[in-house]
Order: C-alpha cells, then sequence, then structure tokens
C-alpha cells in the first residue's frame, strides 16, 4: 500500500468515525460520551460540526479514533471465546467506565 492509498483508508476511517459519533450523539448524548469515550465538550463540539468541518477534520493526516485501552487485559476479555464471553465483556465495559475520557488539551 502506498502513502496515497493510506492516507485516503485513513481519511475513509475518519469520516465514518465522526459521520457515527455524530449520530450517536445526536441520538443520545450521554450513551455516546460513553460508548465513544469522550467528554461532554468534545460530544458538543463534534455535535455542531458542518458537513464541510466534517469532511475537513476527516482530512487530518492521523487517525482520530484510538483505541480505548491499553491494558491487555481488557482486550483480552473484549475478544475471549469462553462460555462466559458475556460477562467478560461487563466485566471489560466496567474497566472500561471507569477509564477517564478524551477531553481537549
Amino acid at each position: 500500500m502506498n502513502m496515497n492509498d493510506m492516507m485516503a483508508e485513513i481519511r475513509d476511517a475518519n469520516l465514518n468515525y465522526l459521520m457515527l459519533a455524530q449520530q450517536m450523539i445526536r441520538a443520545d448524548k450521554t450513551c455516546a460520551i460513553y460508548r465513544l469515550g469522550i467528554s461532554a465538550e468534545v460530544a458538543s463540539l463534534i455535535e455542531g460540526l458542518s458537513n464541510a468541518q466534517l469532511l475537513k477534520l476527516a482530512s487530518a493526516n492521523l487517525m482520530l479514533a484510538r483505541f480505548r485501552f491499553d491494558d491487555s487485559a481488557v482486550l483480552g476479555m473484549l475478544t475471549s471465546h469462553t462460555k462466559e464471553r458475556s460477562l467478560s465483556q461487563t466485566h471489560a465495559a466496567i474497566l472500561m467506565a471507569g477509564q477517564p475520557v478524551e477531553e481537549i488539551h
């Protein structure tokens, strides 16, 4: 994959993420804040973006979405294929809910 292809893929991923985030925030802001792991301030900013602003932001040369967990234990719980998968996912959700949200610096 060349650099132009990679940048196009990043732009597409960013645009999809931003559009989904905006829809989630407009449908249920509190739930979206939890599911996206963002602050209320960031949620309000995303909610108010115009289509042109979404496109401009999506064209940044970096991924806007990131993994919310740096802990391999949480990743293991989410990818577990055991009989108690729903219990593992619930436990992972509880751990992730305790993590700080992303904020604007």
